[in-house]
């Protein structure tokens, strides 16, 4: 319905940050006068976001007031508590209508409901729109009405509901920003304080991304024209530039997801990509994938702090510093995990196979506590999701949804041979050892002395030795999970 001439809309940017395919904006520019903010959320309900999203969303927050400065609008930030100030900023200017777009975190639809509810009471109208997700969560239900558990029905669920939805143009142009007094909370984009200085540890990430819109569509386009063929099975492999990369944008949502399967899929019609039928399907799994973890979230709220299958409760985790240290350092003497902890630390990026095995490691090989890696990726990584972040962690683990059987303890030597088999992802982020040959790469502490002094390697000086042997660590590990109870459903 369109609103009044004259009547002011209020639109709050959130994981959103994109003209394209924004239905809450679309809806705020049917005014006849509009005003966009972005609220640096001091709610204390919230999580606080990592590092490396810090850096990220200051250079997409950027770029979208440059966008919106070219449809002749811009926007304003504001920091506090959004539930005081979004009710507040509307009476402010007489908005008739605030719009955003949802998202599905217990803290975050608490605050959204919250603020809802104020406006009412000020007759104010605000609404909310998908603007995030395929499928939302309350759409897709199990045959008994609950949430569903297992990844492939779920995903067969969600085909079988409706094809995905179009994704929307951007406007033409935006009313412009009207001329308002003060409002409570404002500050620059550079008050936020989400560059890193003293020391600037950013530099690997400004050579790796180029966050907002444009940057998202070239990652896209630079995917379908040279990482789509073969990405059914070359996903896996770290060496190869097999994965889409896409993961910061749409967490950021510089990018959307309908989007992305639109631009898919007309670039396989019209033979613009050299990637096969199987190889898009493949792709569009990975994208369930980020729907499910989002499923998962929406119905168990707790999913970053609390075991999904309560029977791990009682696992005995070890509280080992120096171990998770040289995890997070990537100095753990396995240079396939090594160098997929480097590439997070250096890029704030790590490879789906490779994140299987770094995560596979810190449980299962040094017995340390999930949340804890939860938390390091939480902080290190660009693309860090309140849903597919702990559902990925859970899996790995053993005690989430659709997870991973504990026994599925990950070698990494032979991952590493398997799927980094020239050494070549390796050497890109372990120096020290690039010149081993390929077959004692994936295991340097085999090589022979005169190999390791022609590699300039001296171990447990230049490289460290493992810090746990795998056979001693994978026996410790089926013991540790052999203890727990058998009960393995989720407790209602």
């Amino acid at each position: 319905m369109p609103l009044p001439s004259g009547v002011t809309a209020l639109h709050w940017f959130r994981n959103d940050l994109r003209l394209d395919d924004n239905p809450a904006l679309k809806r705020a520019s049917e005014s006849g006068a509009m005003l966009a903010i972005f609220i640096d959320e001091t709610d204390g309900t919230l999580r606080p976001r990592g590092g490396a999203q810090g850096w990220f969303l200051h250079h997409a927050l950027a770029r979208l007031g440059e966008s919106l400065r070219e449809k002749g609008s811009d926007m304003i930030i504001l920091r506090g508590e959004s539930r005081v100030l979004v009710p507040r900023v509307a009476a402010a200017i007489g908005a008739g209508l605030v719009t955003w777009n949802r998202r599905y975190g217990a803290a975050e639809r608490e605050i959204d409901a919250g603020i809802k509810a104020d406006l009412k009471a000020q007759d104010i109208s605000a609404e909310s729109y998908n603007g995030h997700l395929l499928y939302e969560p309350m759409e897709i239900r199990s045959q008994a009405g609950g949430p569903m558990r297992v990844f492939t029905p779920f995903w067969r669920a969600c085909r079988a509901k409706r094809p995905v939805e179009a994704p929307l143009s951007p406007p033409e142009t935006l009313p412009p920003l009207p001329a308002f007094p003060d409002l409570p909370g404002r500050v620059t984009l550079d008050d936020l304080g989400l560059l890193p200085t003293k020391p600037d540890w950013a530099g690997g990430l400004r050579e790796t991304w180029e966050p907002g819109e444009a940057g998202a569509r070239k990652r896209l386009l630079t995917f379908l024209t040279d990482g789509l063929k073969g990405y059914a099975e070359d996903r896996n492999r770290p060496d190869l530039p097999s994965t889409s990369m896409l993961s910061p944008h749409l967490a950021m949502g510089d990018i959307s997801v309908r989007r992305i399967w639109q631009v898919t899929e007309q670039a396989l019609q019209a033979g613009e990509t050299r990637g096969s039928a199987n190889d898009v399907e493949k792709f569009f799994s990975e994208l369930g994938w980020r729907e499910f973890a989002h499923h998962l979230l929406y119905h168990y709220p707790t999913l970053a702090s609390v075991n999904y299958q309560p029977k791990f409760n009682a696992f005995p985790w070890d509280t080992n510093a120096k171990a998770l240290s040289a995890w997070q350092k990537g100095l753990t003497g396995y240079p396939i995990v090594d160098a997929g902890m480097r590439q997070l630390w250096q890029t704030g990026f790590m490879h789906n196979r490779v994140r299987m095995i770094v995560a596979s490691f810190l449980i299962k090989h040094l017995l340390i506590d999930w949340r804890e890696g939860e938390k390091w990726f939480w902080d290190t990584l660009c693309d860090a999701d309140p849903a597919n972040n702990p559902a990925s962690w859970q899996w790995v683990a053993g005690s989430g949804a659709d997870a991973a059987p504990y026994f599925r303890i990950f070698n990494p030597i032979t991952q590493g041979e398997k799927f980094d088999p020239d050494g070549n992802f390796v050497r890109a982020y372990i120096p020290e050892i690039a010149k081993l040959p390929a077959k004692m790469i994936h295991r340097p502490w085999e090589a022979p002395g005169p190999v390791l002094i022609r590699a300039g390697i001296r171990l447990g000086e230049t490289y460290p030795r493992p810090i746990v042997s795998h056979e001693d660590a994978r026996e410790r590990a089926l013991e540790a999970f052999k203890s727990l109870p058998a009960a393995a459903s989720h407790a209602e």
